[in-house]
């Protein structure tokens, strides 16, 4: 296990689209052990591998500390809810900026295990922000893109005077 190095918005990788995990094997463990790790040094709550540089569909989650960190392989939203709740969001690329986006307020989601084996299962409240904000990054949008373009450009400059 190892706390990775993590890019920083605006890498060109953070606004690209992950490819598809196809091996199962134990360096995609090894991967996901290492997220874990380089979350929970950040800190963060959710993190994918495009956020270290591998465009590859993997994230972890960890919403709850007692219930412990989960992984997501090839994770795809099939269905989201009409009803729609605000969370304040920020990245593990952009630290210190965080704004309110507002997302559907719950979601179904298809996603493999580490193993490989596929689950579908409904998410609500955080986790399903989480997945839903972790998706958008693995399909190359990058959490600000869901904001109004002034609180983008804002988020923005906020971040720059930070760096």
């Amino acid at each position: 296990m190892a706390v990775r190095s993590i890019i920083r918005y605006p890498n060109a990788a953070l606004a690209t689209a992950a490819e598809p995990v196809s091996r199962f094997d134990e360096s995609l463990r090894q991967l996901a052990h290492d997220l874990i790790d380089t979350m929970r040094a950040a800190p963060g709550i959710g993190i994918t591998a495009p956020h270290i540089g591998i465009l590859q569909r993997l994230t972890v989650i960890e919403t709850d500390p007692q219930a412990g960190p989960r992984s997501f392989v090839n994770p795809e939203i099939l269905w989201q809810s009409a009803d729609s709740t605000r969370h304040s969001e920020g990245s593990v690329s952009m630290p210190g900026i965080a704004e309110e986006v507002e997302r559907p307020a719950r979601v179904r989601v298809r996603f493999q295990t580490l193993e490989g084996k596929t689950h579908e299962e409904e998410a609500a409240g955080l986790m399903a922000v989480c997945l839903q904000h972790e998706i958008d990054q693995l399909d190359g949008i990058f959490w600000i893109r869901r904001l109004s373009r002034l609180k983008r450009e804002r988020a923005i400059k906020r971040f720059e005077k930070l760096d």
